[in-house]
Protein backbone atom coordinates (compact mmCIF):
# COMPACT_ATOMS: atom_id res chain seq x y z
CA UNK A 1 0.00 0.00 0.00
CA UNK A 2 1.25 3.42 -0.99
CA UNK A 3 1.92 5.65 1.67
CA UNK A 4 -0.73 9.14 1.90
CA UNK A 5 0.82 12.27 0.75
CA UNK A 6 0.90 15.53 2.45
CA UNK A 7 -1.83 17.81 2.24
CA UNK A 8 -0.45 20.53 -0.22
CA UNK A 9 -2.83 23.32 1.35
CA UNK A 10 -2.91 22.77 5.23
CA UNK A 11 0.24 20.63 5.31
CA UNK A 12 -0.90 17.63 7.10
CA UNK A 13 1.28 14.86 6.73
CA UNK A 14 -0.22 11.82 5.47
CA UNK A 15 -3.37 13.34 5.15
CA UNK A 16 -3.88 13.51 1.51
CA UNK A 17 -5.81 11.31 -0.26
CA UNK A 18 -7.32 13.06 -3.24
CA UNK A 19 -5.72 14.97 -6.25
CA UNK A 20 -6.76 17.79 -8.06
CA UNK A 21 -7.89 17.19 -11.26
CA UNK A 22 -6.11 20.13 -13.04
CA UNK A 23 -2.91 20.07 -11.58
CA UNK A 24 -2.51 17.00 -9.80
CA UNK A 25 -2.02 18.80 -5.96
CA UNK A 26 -2.71 16.97 -3.08
CA UNK A 27 -4.91 17.64 -0.68
CA UNK A 28 -6.96 16.29 2.41
CA UNK A 29 -10.50 17.32 2.80
CA UNK A 30 -13.20 19.57 1.32
CA UNK A 31 -12.27 22.55 3.06
CA UNK A 32 -8.78 22.50 1.57
CA UNK A 33 -10.00 21.59 -2.04
CA UNK A 34 -11.93 24.64 -2.06
CA UNK A 35 -8.86 26.76 -1.02
CA UNK A 36 -6.84 24.90 -3.69
CA UNK A 37 -9.29 25.87 -5.87
CA UNK A 38 -9.37 29.48 -5.39
CA UNK A 39 -5.32 29.42 -7.16
CA UNK A 40 -4.98 26.46 -8.73
CA UNK A 41 -2.87 26.60 -12.36
CA UNK A 42 -3.48 23.75 -14.37
CA UNK A 43 -0.97 22.15 -15.78
CA UNK A 44 -2.22 19.62 -18.30
CA UNK A 45 -5.71 19.70 -20.16
CA UNK A 46 -7.02 15.94 -20.04
CA UNK A 47 -8.19 13.99 -23.17
CA UNK A 48 -11.42 14.64 -25.12
CA UNK A 49 -14.01 12.41 -23.37
CA UNK A 50 -11.73 12.45 -19.65
CA UNK A 51 -12.42 16.39 -20.33
CA UNK A 52 -16.39 16.03 -21.52
CA UNK A 53 -16.61 13.94 -18.24
CA UNK A 54 -15.23 16.20 -15.73
CA UNK A 55 -17.45 18.94 -17.59
CA UNK A 56 -20.60 16.42 -16.97
CA UNK A 57 -19.45 15.91 -13.33
CA UNK A 58 -18.70 19.15 -12.57
CA UNK A 59 -21.86 21.43 -14.06
CA UNK A 60 -24.06 20.40 -11.01
CA UNK A 61 -21.47 19.80 -8.54
CA UNK A 62 -18.21 21.26 -7.14
CA UNK A 63 -16.60 17.75 -6.98
CA UNK A 64 -15.73 15.45 -9.83
CA UNK A 65 -14.92 11.79 -10.35
CA UNK A 66 -10.96 13.08 -10.28
CA UNK A 67 -11.23 14.31 -6.73
CA UNK A 68 -12.75 11.57 -4.88
CA UNK A 69 -10.47 8.67 -6.33
CA UNK A 70 -7.32 8.29 -5.41
CA UNK A 71 -4.08 6.84 -7.60
CA UNK A 72 -4.72 3.00 -5.92
CA UNK A 73 -8.17 3.49 -7.03
CA UNK A 74 -7.57 4.67 -10.89
CA UNK A 75 -7.33 1.12 -11.50
CA UNK A 76 -10.98 0.13 -10.37
CA UNK A 77 -12.39 3.27 -12.79
CA UNK A 78 -14.91 2.82 -15.23
CA UNK A 79 -14.29 4.58 -18.62
CA UNK A 80 -16.79 7.10 -19.38
CA UNK A 81 -18.15 5.13 -22.28
CA UNK A 82 -18.99 2.11 -20.38
CA UNK A 83 -20.76 4.29 -17.75
CA UNK A 84 -23.12 5.86 -20.64
CA UNK A 85 -24.06 2.30 -21.54
CA UNK A 86 -25.97 1.65 -17.83
CA UNK A 87 -27.48 5.22 -18.68
CA UNK A 88 -28.97 3.62 -21.74
CA UNK A 89 -29.94 -0.01 -20.87
CA UNK A 90 -33.82 -0.49 -20.77
CA UNK A 91 -33.40 -3.32 -18.10
CA UNK A 92 -31.83 -1.28 -15.92
CA UNK A 93 -34.17 1.68 -15.62
CA UNK A 94 -37.16 -1.38 -15.61
CA UNK A 95 -34.89 -2.19 -12.41
CA UNK A 96 -34.62 1.32 -11.19
CA UNK A 97 -38.55 2.11 -11.57
CA UNK A 98 -38.60 -0.44 -8.02
CA UNK A 99 -38.97 1.74 -5.02
CA UNK A 100 -37.22 -0.80 -2.64
CA UNK A 101 -34.02 -0.78 -4.78
CA UNK A 102 -34.14 2.97 -4.96
CA UNK A 103 -34.65 2.98 -1.46
CA UNK A 104 -31.31 0.62 -0.84
CA UNK A 105 -29.39 2.70 -3.20
CA UNK A 106 -30.21 5.83 -1.30
CA UNK A 107 -29.13 4.44 1.61
CA UNK A 108 -25.84 2.94 0.35
CA UNK A 109 -25.40 6.21 -0.99
CA UNK A 110 -25.62 8.00 2.64
CA UNK A 111 -23.94 5.49 4.84
CA UNK A 112 -20.71 6.15 6.70
CA UNK A 113 -19.40 2.44 6.09
CA UNK A 114 -20.86 1.68 2.47
CA UNK A 115 -18.72 -1.50 2.34
CA UNK A 116 -20.53 -3.49 5.08
CA UNK A 117 -23.55 -2.19 3.92
CA UNK A 118 -23.15 -3.53 0.75
CA UNK A 119 -22.06 -7.00 1.70
CA UNK A 120 -25.21 -6.82 3.46
CA UNK A 121 -27.30 -5.94 0.44
CA UNK A 122 -25.28 -8.48 -1.49
CA UNK A 123 -27.90 -10.82 0.46
CA UNK A 124 -30.96 -9.42 -1.14
CA UNK A 125 -31.97 -10.79 -4.42
CA UNK A 126 -33.16 -7.77 -6.25
CA UNK A 127 -29.96 -5.74 -5.15
CA UNK A 128 -27.77 -8.37 -6.64
CA UNK A 129 -30.12 -8.50 -9.69
CA UNK A 130 -29.27 -4.94 -9.55
CA UNK A 131 -25.73 -5.31 -9.63
CA UNK A 132 -25.28 -8.15 -12.00
CA UNK A 133 -27.02 -6.55 -14.27
CA UNK A 134 -24.31 -3.37 -14.19
CA UNK A 135 -21.80 -5.59 -14.28
CA UNK A 136 -23.08 -7.01 -17.41
CA UNK A 137 -23.40 -3.71 -19.19
CA UNK A 138 -20.29 -2.60 -18.16
CA UNK A 139 -18.35 -6.17 -18.28
CA UNK A 140 -20.44 -8.17 -20.62
CA UNK A 141 -18.75 -11.78 -20.47
CA UNK A 142 -16.75 -12.70 -22.80
CA UNK A 143 -18.02 -15.11 -25.91
CA UNK A 144 -15.64 -18.35 -24.73
CA UNK A 145 -17.08 -19.30 -21.52
CA UNK A 146 -20.86 -18.88 -23.32
CA UNK A 147 -22.30 -22.15 -24.18
CA UNK A 148 -23.13 -23.12 -27.89
CA UNK A 149 -26.88 -22.82 -28.73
Amino acid sequence: MRAARRCGVCGADGAAKYRCPRCAAAYCSVPCCKAHRERCVPQREPPGDEREAQRDLTADSEWSVSDILTEEDEQDRVPMQKLRLLGESEELRGLLLNPHLRQLLLTIDQAEDKSALMKKYMQEPLFVEFADCCLRIVEPPEKENVLPE
